[in-house]
């Protein structure tokens, strides 16, 4: 992200340092990550230490200061996944993505991660890209769940369409309601 842009997500909350949480969401949700560079513009805008963009930074889980992938994926490693067969579930996404968990994958298409519990231990073993459950999962599902997530776009997707941002209430242009791999 650029900081002209940076600075219009600023813009958008008035430049208040009571804004902070949903200035770095916005971004987040944007680039995937906190680039240092936005980071250290952020503190210098809200005329507060860098130190306190960081720490808000890596004290949330949702907050990345590395660059993630364009999809997420989480295998839950709960106990009720665990036992009917998680941790194949997580080898065969490793293998598949060439990453472990915490990583990325080269082209930033994916980024994987291994979760203690996503809460729907009935459906176990469970994984979850972009928010999108997939429950009973078996290790020879994971390549037809990834699949989907691995087509490239048509053309320009999501042209002309809006939503409104949770946070701020305004209309983002381009933004999808399609559920699914974008």
């Amino acid at each position: 992200m650029e900081l002209r842009e940076v600075d219009q997500v600023l813009k958008e909350y008035g430049y208040e340092e009571s804004a902070i949480l949903p200035i770095l969401q916005d971004i987040q949700d944007r680039d995937r990550y906190l680039a240092k560079e936005v980071c250290e513009h952020i503190a210098e805008k809200l005329s507060i230490p860098v130190a306190r963009v960081y720490r808000l930074a890596t004290f949330y889980r949702a907050f990345s200061l590395t660059p993630r992938g364009r999809h997420l994926v989480s295998c839950c490693m709960g106990t009720a996944c665990h036992v009917r067969g998680a941790p194949r579930i997580l080898d065969k996404l490793e293998m598949d993505l060439s990453i472990e968990p915490g990583g990325t994958t080269k082209d930033l298409m994916f980024s994987l991660e291994a979760v203690n519990c996503l809460g729907a231990c009935a459906t176990g073993p469970l994984v979850v890209v972009d928010g999108h459950y997939y429950g009973h999962m078996t290790s020879m599902k994971v390549d037809s769940v990834l699949k989907e997530y691995k087509k490239p776009p048509k053309g320009k997707k999501d042209e002309g369409k809006t939503k409104k941002s949770r946070r701020s209430g305004k209309a983002e242009a381009g933004a999808s309601r399609r559920k699914g791999p974008q």
